[in-house]
């Protein structure tokens, strides 16, 4: 029971893009617990980018993993979620420091100009 009690954090990896709102979201989210965490960047260490696909079995990012549990291409907002229900963390009223749940910039969807004109 003792050692429960005196139990250390949870052992994370997180295999992140270095500028990418998903990656962004995870950070922003362990953050808001204080967690301790690897950040493995996948852009500029294809080391980690292979380690990433061969524990995850695909190729989307980011993928946590957590005391050896593998979440892969997850949102910040669906991390908080698997630690929340599995009791990695207790609920705490912290605003996370970037939205958790955005994507990369380049897969913001592109708003087009509305058009009025009839077609003829």
């Amino acid at each position: 029971m003792w050692q429960y009690l005196a139990m250390s954090k949870p052992k994370i990896v997180a295999y992140l893009k270095p500028s990418c709102g998903w990656s962004q979201g995870v950070r922003a989210v362990l953050r808001k617990y204080d967690l301790p965490f690897e950040d493995r960047d996948i852009i500029n260490d294809p080391l980690q980018r292979q380690e990433m696909i061969e524990k995850s079995g695909q190729m989307m990012s980011p993928c946590v993993e957590i005391n050896g549990h593998m979440l892969p291409d997850i949102s910040g907002e669906e991390v908080e979620a698997w630690m929340l229900a599995n009791r990695v963390v207790t609920q705490n009223d912290r605003t996370p420091d970037a939205p958790i749940n955005q994507p990369c910039a380049h897969e913001m969807p592109q708003s087009s100009p509305l058009n009025f004109a009839a077609r003829r």
